[in-house]
Formats: structure tokens, sequence, C-alpha cells
């Protein structure tokens, strides 16, 4: 039996990425965006379609995502932060909380978010993660923006898409 199957794509080429970066927490968020901007750029993510913007903290991400997501402008979105354990149980409530509003925004808006808010114990750890996490935010929101665009390809009827193959290869 022959199946049809989609092929993971990670060429970054016309998406439009956001990126909510957290500032609390400021060397660890610095070093994801540093990481995370030259990942989508080796994808092949021009500067020009890419928009940064900067929030207090991690439970700001949320709403700077839903009013990104709100535009219809992006292909994806990208959340980009540390939640960092201290001696309170505020540590929980906020990646808990800021988690699950990422979760929320991106099917409510039906659009990908590549969640890299880090959460861990100690800024050691947090450190380390940097390179990996923002890397791999910029990887999946690449991969993600191409197969939600495929995906809403298919949803199309047969005349729409036909006139989308003759748009697309007009010259």
């Amino acid at each position: 039996m022959e199946i049809g199957q989609y092929k993971p794509n990670h060429h970054g080429n016309g998406l439009r990425i956001g990126i909510v970066q957290s500032r609390f927490n400021e060397p660890v968020c610095n070093g994801l965006v540093e990481i995370c901007l030259e990942e989508l750029q080796g994808l092949g993510v021009i500067g020009e379609d890419i928009l940064l913007v900067t929030v207090p903290g991690a439970l700001e991400i949320p709403l700077a995502l839903q009013k990104l997501a709100e535009t219809g402008q992006f292909d994806a979105l990208i959340a980009l932060g540390a939640v960092i354990r201290g001696e309170t149980y505020h540590f929980e409530l906020v990646s808990n909380e800021s988690s699950s509003c990422i979760s929320r925004i991106a099917l409510d808006f039906g659009i990908p978010i590549a969640n890299a808010v880090l959460t861990t114990e100690n800024d050691k750890q947090a450190l380390v993660r940097i390179s990996e996490k923002g890397r791999n935010a910029a990887r999946v929101a690449v991969e993600m923006g191409n197969l939600s665009s495929a995906l809403d390809y298919l949803n199309q009827d047969d005349q729409e898409r036909s006139e989308a193959a003759v748009e697309e290869h007009r010259v």
C-alpha cells in the first residue's frame, strides 16, 4: 500500500516569523534570541521577514504572541524566555501559565508557535541549554510554518487550488 507523506521542510525562504522575547533573565534570553536569529537566517529567512518584540517577562509573552497572531501576517511565531526556579512556588505558576497560554494561542489562531521558554532549576542549566533551544526554536518554526501552509493548501477546494497554482506560476 502506498501512502502520501509530507516530508519536513526546513527552507525558510519567504516565511514571515514573529519572535517574542522575554527580557527577564536577560543574559539567557539575549543568548536565545541571538542563536535563534542566526539559525533562522541559516535556514533562509531574511531579516526583513522577521519581527522581534520584547516583553518584561514570561507571563507577558502570550499577550504579545496573541497580538502578532491577530495580524495574520506571520507564518509562525517563536516564544523565547527563561523561567529559573527560585525559593517560592512562583516558578511553577509562571512556567505553567506561560506554557498553557502559548499553546492555547497556537490552537486558537491556527498558527505554529515554537515554545522556547526554558524552565530550569538554576542559571547554570539555563546557560547550557541556550544554544540547543535557540536553534531548535528556529527549526521548529520554519518546519511547522511550512507544514501549516501545506495543510492549508489541502483545505482549499479544487477551484481555489487551480487559481493558486496559476498565480504562483505567473510571471
